[in-house]
């Protein structure tokens, strides 16, 4: 069994890394106060082939999943922003095309996500629907050569800059009536919301749908949806789990650097065992995450991550950045604290990955499924039947 990179990986892991210290350093945490959406980095990225590189040819590189996501790694150790351009442009909504699409719907939308030219957005989460994903109520029905959808979708990351969106919709009462559809901005009948922020400094916004008409020829699936879209999901947590690790350890090197930099006492902070002991648990805590997350990623090679594997390495992920960047802060004392320091915007940025795409506590029960081999559903038990 072999723990090492290959040499091919590794050239590819440093060439994103010049990359993302040449194009991208200067400006790496400008985003989160401008609040635009980094689109330069879009067209950077795509003129170095590394926008569409999980997307199947003509398209795309049909690139492996694992080398995607050692790109986005190195650049989003050096600007998070643009990590977040990688993912849109290798994972989630755009892989649902490229999984479910037909050849004249990927000719039709991957060329331009893939030229960093069209940003793309999943709508997934409702008003009254975020881990329930089942209990969505927007509603589409065909009507000729067009679909009408109604409902409402929130907490759409960086909706307000989406020119296109792969919505989750209900083609009829039923769980399988579940499907997805492609929308685009300025569709007539869908409106977006006012934009507001996550904690993150990421902006979403409410999407609105009344009586929304969209071609027909939009549908991605109308029937066994969550079947389908599930796994590639998994494409999504993979990506979400690259970036956790990512901004952990960037955090990490910054606390290195600044224990083995700064004196109390007459001393560096790093000649004190308390010190010692934590970046130390800081480093474990990263190469285990590594592991557990290049494992999922080298058994995808070939197609879509296992959902176990996708599942231990994002609750990890998720969790081990939250107590790296903690301890970061601490560390840093009143700089970590302070908004002139990236150290903060790390935190801030992190923590809402293990709300993201799967909260910590779904992907426990989902894990708890596959130990026992039976289903553990979160509704209450139906009643019994009256006695006749």
């Amino acid at each position: 069994m072999d723990f090492q990179l290959s040499e091919q990986d590794r050239l590819l892991q440093q060439t994103a890394r010049d990359l993302a210290l040449r194009e991208f350093q200067e400006t790496a945490y400008s985003y989160v106060k401008t609040e635009e959406y980094p689109r330069r980095s879009m067209k950077v990225l795509a003129d170095r082939g590394m926008m569409g590189m999980t997307v199947a040819g003509p398209h795309g590189g049909g690139r492996p999943l694992l080398e995607a996501c050692l790109v986005m790694e190195q650049i989003s150790q050096i600007c998070p922003h643009s990590g977040d351009v990688v993912q849109m442009g290798n994972m989630g909504p755009v892989r649902v095309i490229d999984e479910l699409g037909t050849e004249a719907q990927k000719a039709r939308f991957l060329p331009q996500i893939c030229a960093g030219e069209k940003i793309i957005a999943i709508s997934m989460s409702e008003p009254d629907a975020g881990s329930a994903a089942t209990d969505l109520k927007t509603t589409a029905r065909y009507d000729g050569d067009s679909v009408i959808v109604n409902g409402q979708k929130a907490f759409s990351s960086n909706s307000p800059h989406a020119d296109l969106f792969v919505v989750y919709v209900r083609f009829g009462p039923r769980t399988k009536d579940c499907g997805a559809v492609v929308v685009e901005t300025g569709t007539p009948g869908f409106t977006k919301g006012k934009t507001e922020r996550y904690m993150s400094g990421e902006a979403h916004c409410v999407l609105h749908f009344d009586d929304a008409r969209i071609p027909k020829e939009n549908v991605l699936i109308d029937s066994e949806g969550f079947r389908a879209l599930m796994p590639v999901f998994n494409v999504e947590r993979l990506g979400n789990a690259t970036r956790c690790l990512a901004l952990a350890q960037a955090a990490y090197d910054m606390t290195v650097e600044h224990t083995r930099t700064r004196h109390q006492f007459g001393r560096p902070l790093c000649e004190f065992q308390g010190v010692q002991w934590m970046v130390a648990d800081m480093r474990v805590k990263l190469e285990a995450a590594r592991l557990l997350l290049y494992r999922a990623l080298s058994n995808a090679r070939d197609g879509l991550p296992s959902a176990v594997e996708t599942t231990s390495a994002k609750l990890y992920c998720n969790e081990m950045a939250r107590q790296v960047a903690d301890d970061a802060v601490q560390l840093h004392g009143a700089y970590g604290f302070s908004t002139e320091m990236p150290l903060e915007y790390l935190y801030r940025k992190i923590r809402g990955w293990s709300i993201a795409g799967g909260t910590v506590q779904i992907l426990r029960n989902r894990l708890a499924s596959e130990i026992y081999g039976r289903n553990f559903s979160q509704r209450p038990p139906r009643p019994s039947p009256s006695p006749e």
